[in-house]
């Protein structure tokens, strides 16, 4: 009896997810059981789809655009966004690699980078939690004046970072492999890790999704909501300087063209794919990992088969609309569910 106690015990929970996934399925795990359909079917289509270099490569593509969903997820938890978050990193490190080229040191050029960065990452803060301008705006407009700035500063559409053997430190996240790894793989490992355990273990973390879930209710528990939210804008900024890093590791340049791309869509498209909603509040860092699965995924199979950026977009478009069309489905904001009578 005892042994078909434990048994049901052990039982219990997997049950219980089985009949969750039934029921009604958390976007999160719809994704990732697209996620691995796809990779079983393009394994088993594609030639050299489901190889470990290529598989790895996958992974590696990832680890930028996972590292700025990272950054954005916590802000669109938080019920925010950040629209500057590619031109923080891409402006940034401009300033910083054409100063290396005037002379400065390595390590001071870093720093700079990253004071513009969190300089950046606090006038958001500031103009969204204490002028109360709409997040929307103020991070679109500092994306224009970033990008101005930083190209007056460095009037190039690359700035090339120093050679490997010139400032091996500098290109290290993103240039080389640890135990056989990709090191930016790892680098966004660890950053995932680490905002989960922010999110999830840290009153301040707690606050976030309060303040995501109801920012009134939140302001009427005691929590100080805008120096919150301007703390949210800097680690934003972090990681988009983290980012930058391992973006000039991997390309040993920076290109201040992605700025006008469709760079940042893609940071959103996996935020809301992943599952963090729209509404604030739900969703955390595996939302951000699956999301960024999915994208890889299919990524990497368009480029096996050669299926050219235009239709790429078409389905990225696609993509992210079909998952805000989930999102209102799992997560019907208020006021339309009293539209709806519900």
């Amino acid at each position: 009896m005892a042994v078909s106690a434990s048994t049901r015990e052990e039982r219990g929970p997997v049950g219980a997810l089985l009949a969750q996934l039934l029921r009604k399925p958390t976007q999160e795990q719809i994704v990732l059981l697209i996620t691995l359909a796809l990779l079983v079917v393009f394994g088993l289509t594609l030639p050299g789809f489901a190889a470990v270099s290529n598989l790895l490569n996958l992974v590696r593509s990832i680890s930028i655009l996972g590292i700025l969903g990272l950054g954005m997820g916590l802000i669109v938890i938080s019920r925010g966004i950040d629209l500057s978050e590619v031109a923080i990193m891409a402006g940034s490190w401009s300033v910083a690699l054409i100063n290396i080229q005037h002379g400065m040191p390595v390590f001071w050029a870093v720093v700079t980078a990253l004071l513009i960065a969190v300089v950046i990452g606090v006038a958001n803060g500031v103009m969204v939690a204490f002028v109360e301008a709409p997040a929307l705006f103020v991070t679109l407009a500092a994306g224009f004046v970033i990008y101005g700035a930083a190209f007056w500063y460095a009037p190039s559409w690359v700035v090339y970072a120093p050679k490997p053997d010139d400032a091996p430190y500098l290109l290290y996240l993103g240039h080389n492999r640890l135990f056989g790894i990709p090191v930016p793989i790892i680098v966004f490992a660890l950053a995932a890790i680490g905002m989960h355990l922010f999110l999830s273990r840290t009153s301040t973390g707690r606050f976030i999704y309060g303040q995501g879930d109801n920012p009134e209710a939140a302001r009427l528990t005691g929590i100080a909501l805008r120096p919150l939210i301007v703390l949210e804008y800097v680690l934003v900024a972090l990681l988009a300087w983290l980012a930058g890093l391992v973006w000039i590791g991997t390309t040993g340049s920076m290109q201040m063209g992605i700025v006008q791309g469709t760079y940042i869509f893609d940071v959103i498209l996996v935020v809301v794919l992943g599952g963090i909603s729209l509404v604030g509040g739900r969703g955390g860092v595996f939302s951000v990992v699956v999301g960024c699965a999915l994208i890889g995924t299919l990524f990497n199979a368009f480029t096996i088969m050669d299926i050219n950026s235009e239709v790429q977009n078409i389905i990225k478009g696609l993509v992210l609309l079909g998952a805000i069309v989930v999102d209102n489905w799992l997560h019907p904001r208020d006021e339309e569910t009293a539209r709806q009578g519900e």
